[in-house]
């Protein structure tokens, strides 16, 4: 097995300018989604444009939106088809069409 790629000190810290960003930018999302300032399309929508979002697990998403939990996220992943490991950008057309019309 490969040892660890051997970063330069800048490109380190680049590194880690870029995740605190893709961190920040996935909690500014889902504090949106739980205050109902965005919908899950237009959640949708940006994922198809953004790489960060689209980065983002559907399980984190649903469990942020309101009035649904973590059991019932995890639920109607099992009732869509759809794995805890999915993220957005690999959702599948069915998958997309059957969580708008449950949570549109």
């Amino acid at each position: 097995m490969a040892g660890l790629p051997q970063l330069t000190d800048e490109q380190r810290r680049a590194a880690l300018v870029k995740a605190a960003e893709a961190r920040r930018v996935r909690a500014e999302i889902k504090n949106l989604l739980k205050m109902g300032s965005i919908t899950l399309s237009e959640l949708l929508e940006r994922s198809d444009a953004e790489v960060i979002v689209s980065k983002m697990k559907v399980l984190s998403v649903l469990e942020s939106l309101p009035k649904l939990g973590k059991v019932k996220a995890r639920r109607t992943m099992d009732e869509v088809g759809i794995s805890d490991s999915r993220r957005l950008r690999g959702l599948g057309s069915q998958q997309r069409s059957e969580l708008l019309a449950r949570f549109g």
